[in-house]
């Protein structure tokens, strides 16, 4: 995904940062990784990057009114 003002591709995030800007520990999406359910992620070799978009995108779909909203 590239920045519309300045033509550049959008910076990965490593996993450190992805968790800080979450406010979680690497460790939570390291298991979401294997489990599901987390952040869309990018493997590139043995490297596992985040675009601050896709952590945009699954934070907004994590968002909820009032807790009846939750799916059980």
């Amino acid at each position: 995904m590239s920045n519309a003002n300045s033509g550049k591709p959008e910076p990965l995030l490593t996993e450190i940062q992805a968790a800080e800007f979450l406010n979680l520990s690497p460790r939570t999406l390291q298991a979401w990784r294997i489990k599901g359910g987390g952040p869309c992620f990018a493997r590139l070799g043995r490297a596992v990057r985040y675009r601050q978009a896709d952590l945009n995108q699954w934070l907004d779909a994590q968002t909820l009114a009032h807790t009846s909203a939750a799916e059980v």
